[in-house]
């Protein structure tokens, strides 16, 4: 009886322990939405008042090579180029680098283009699969494509940077458009401060948008509820948290979809780490600990007006895939960067933003999904008192409207006019229902992430896509 007892008693502190933790993470959550919605505020004011415009022919802006990796891509590849060929911005080069696909995404790049082979030297100051040839094209003398072997998509943006002339570049997902003026945006970080290394984009779901030449046409709402339920969790998760660690120079992760990075800067720590499925965040907190280490200033931006469009998957089973993957990504990145976390050296990033992810982004997602289930048992069992666990379940999902109905506050200052009246009336209704099932499968997904680490650390997967509605 005795051990009944001690294990009764380690159940019932334990949901004592999930409603605190719970509580205490959408205490936090508000405390971003505040200083988001004063910090994006702001920014809005300072941004319009500004005519950025002003600066297209400026020799002040810094020339971008634009590299976009591509694996089996065929079905997004040449429609992306051609928006890209469009951008707003003086002097530009796209680095297609096929990181040998299987389908006709090379086929489809070359004869659509006008390519042919050259020869050229290349400098490797980044080691990288081999590079088996590079298409050029008089029509279009800023683009090239880059045949190689199979490496991943680290390796291929390794690639790219080896192969890129200019001293800015940025990664764009091959599935992904970028809005005409976002590169110009994201560049006024490196004029406004010369101590920035990188910038990086806000990445909206572009799922019932129409986008034409990076213009949004017009704006639908998905079929499916689990691309509508995504357009409220983007808004909240991309554009409130990234606002809020931005302030204070402790962002842990830019976008692998739209990023802007001073190349040298990349090269100096090394390029990506191949052997890991969250290259994105692990560069960003790889740059972190070199700046710091070496005792360099220096400014990791977000900027919530370049705006980048992305598809989100249309199938639970994408976006488990999706939420796995992200989930190992992190993990792997703080298991590399161990020795940053509480660790005063690395100022806030190493005594606050490291340790948040640790906590609240890795083991957060066990606690929630160990206390779906436990809780509730206990309750049945007779263990949990009733009012308390009604108060505990009420309380956390106003907290959580109120999140997702502050975040869609935060896309209308960042993106006005894009939906009519009826349509943000909608979205309002999702940013409810997300909390009754959507949030919790989430949740799951990304517990399946730890549980899955050490075997599926190295697998990317697979997410159905679409051309883009034109």
């Amino acid at each position: 009886m005795g051990f009944l007892n001690a294990i009764r008693s380690f159940i019932v502190i334990f949901n004592y322990f999930c409603m605190a933790f719970t509580l205490l993470l959408d205490i936090i959550y508000i405390i971003q939405l505040f200083v988001s919605l004063v910090r994006v505020h702001k920014n809005y004011n300072k941004t319009f008042s500004d005519d950025f415009h002003s600066y297209v022919d400026s020799d002040n802006l810094l020339p971008i090579s634009l590299i976009i990796p591509a694996y089996n891509e065929e079905e997004n590849i040449v429609q992306n180029i051609k928006s890209l060929l469009t951008i707003n911005y003086p002097m530009f080069e796209i680095i297609v680098v096929n990181d040998g696909s299987t389908d006709k995404t090379g086929d489809l790049v070359v004869n659509a283009f006008h390519m042919h082979k050259i020869e050229t030297s290349i400098r490797y100051q980044i080691p990288t699969q081999k590079i088996e040839a590079i298409y050029f094209s008089k029509k279009y003398p800023n683009l090239l494509y880059v045949q190689k072997q199979n490496g991943g998509k680290s390796d291929a943006l390794n690639a790219g940077i080896n192969i890129s002339r200019y001293p800015l570049f940025t990664c764009l997902d091959a599935d992904s458009r970028i809005e005409k003026d976002a590169l110009l945006r994201l560049s006024m970080e490196f004029i406004k401060d010369s101590r920035t290394v990188v910038a990086g984009g806000l990445v909206r779901i572009a799922n019932g948008s129409k986008i034409v030449n990076g213009e949004l046409k017009g704006f639908s709402m998905p079929k499916k509820l689990i691309e509508r339920f995504q357009i409220v969790e983007y808004y909240r998760s991309f554009l409130m948290g990234r606002v809020f660690w931005s302030a204070s120079n402790s962002l842990l992760i830019v976008s692998g979809a739209f990023g802007l990075f001073r190349k040298q800067t990349v090269i100096d720590v090394g390029g990506y780490k191949r052997n890991t499925i969250g290259e994105d965040m692990e560069i960003i907190v790889r740059i972190h600990r070199y700046m710091r280490k070496n005792r360099k200033k220096y400014k990791i931006k977000f900027n919530e007006f370049s705006i980048c469009w992305t598809q989100g998957p249309m199938s639970i089973q994408d976006i488990r895939s999706q939420r796995r993957r992200w989930q190992i990504g992190l993990m792997d990145t703080l298991v590399s960067h161990a020795g940053m976390t509480f660790n005063p050296r690395y100022g806030m990033v190493g005594l606050f933003s490291v340790p948040y992810n640790w906590i609240f982004e890795l083991f957060g997602a066990a606690v929630e999904a160990i206390g779906y289930f436990l809780i509730p048992f206990t309750l049945i069992m007779g263990e949990l008192n009733m009012f308390f666990f009604v108060i505990y379940f009420l309380l956390s999902v106003a907290l959580g409207v109120i999140l997702s109905e502050g975040s869609l506050v935060l896309e209308q200052y960042t993106h006005r006019a894009a939906m009519s009246a009826k349509q943000s009336i909608a979205i309002s209704v999702y940013a409810v229902l997300e909390n009754f099932g959507y949030r919790q499968m989430i949740t799951l997904f990304r517990m399946e992430g730890i549980i899955k680490y050490r075997k599926l650390r190295k697998t990317w997967g697979k997410i159905k896509r679409k051309e883009f509605e034109q």
